[in-house]
């Protein structure tokens, strides 16, 4: 298997694109530098723990994933907040957000079960 084949992480890129295209004109860098910056990084560590060779650094990668998608959570929240981002696109947004953290806490604690076990 290969990362690409996870599903959180063909979700969490596909969010990560949706919201390049959405704040490619923004004129507000800092916000748009931050909120694209942590919706990189939620596929980009997945990938990288799905390339450690090790559980525990797998699963250290994968939270903080999980950290990165509760930061970029917040930034929809407050994006949505001072009208940077329409409350529908927001709703989808935080419902697919909310997901991928349920996705990859399933993810960490079955290696946390498996570290356990050994």
């Amino acid at each position: 298997m290969r990362f690409e084949e996870m599903e959180v992480w063909r979700r969490s890129a596909a969010l990560c694109v949706e919201m390049y295209r959405h704040f490619k004109e923004s004129r507000d860098f800092g916000f748009k530098d931050q909120i694209t910056r942590s919706a990189l990084s939620v596929p980009s560590n997945i990938a990288e723990g799905f390339e450690r060779v090790s559980l525990r650094d797998r699963g250290r990668f994968w939270s903080y994933a999980k950290g990165s998608v509760g930061e970029l959570r917040t930034q929809i929240h407050i994006g949505s907040e001072i009208d940077y981002i329409d409350g529908d696109v927001a709703g989808v947004w935080l419902s697919e957000t909310d997901q991928l953290s349920r996705m990859l806490g399933a993810l960490i604690h079955g290696i946390r079960r498996e570290l356990n076990e050994c």
